[in-house]
């Protein structure tokens, strides 16, 4: 345990452009979900992906997506994620303004 990486999770920020149903130009992507196995159903993925919505909100992203695995679908369903073809989306509202 001196350093050990036990899980990871990323954001990637897409550049999408507005639509005529968002007009927020950006969309983001998790990506690289993990957790090391004897480290795992400790809700470390969890908090990761929280971390990384939260992060993607505080930038004004409204729309998520990822790819899973079937063993993580009931992690991102919990999380508002839902199935969308063979990935899941999610859309958070926008945070309050500061």
């Amino acid at each position: 345990m001196g350093g050990e990486i036990v899980a990871g999770a990323g954001l990637t920020l897409l550049d999408w452009g507005p639509s005529r149903d968002d007009p927020q130009p950006l969309r983001a992507r998790v990506v690289n979900v993990w957790t090391h196995p004897d480290w795992r159903r400790q809700g470390h993925a969890r908090e990761l992906v929280r971390a990384c919505l939260t992060a993607g909100q505080a930038r004004g992203v409204t729309r998520f997506a990822l790819g899973t695995t079937p063993q993580g679908r009931a992690l991102y369903e919990a999380l508002g994620f839902a199935a969308s073809g063979t990935e899941m989306t999610a859309h958070l509202p926008a945070p309050p303004p500061r």
